[in-house]
């Protein structure tokens, strides 16, 4: 199951685990739409690999698997990877 990681390692922005704003790559880095685009060009800083757009969870099934709470950030954010 998806961690679902609540902010941007970049940016620090809220990612709503259940819409379309967020992007992993295949070891769950999360990094918001903006950030994975327009600063990373769609390669993760951490591993290399492809950032694509997380599966949103549906609302109703967070309250049995609520998304981590556990955030993750870049000290210098992006702009240093």
């Amino acid at each position: 199951m998806l961690e679902m990681r609540p902010n941007c390692e970049c940016c620090d922005k809220d990612l709503d685990p259940s819409g379309n704003e967020a992007c992993i790559c295949s070891f769950e880095c999360t990094f918001c739409a903006d950030c994975a685009e327009h600063t990373l060009k769609g390669k993760c800083p951490n591993c290399g690999g492809e950032l694509v757009v997380r599966p949103a969870r549906a609302a109703e099934k967070l309250a049995k698997n609520p998304a981590s709470a556990r955030r993750v950030v870049k000290p210098k954010g992006c702009e240093a990877a």
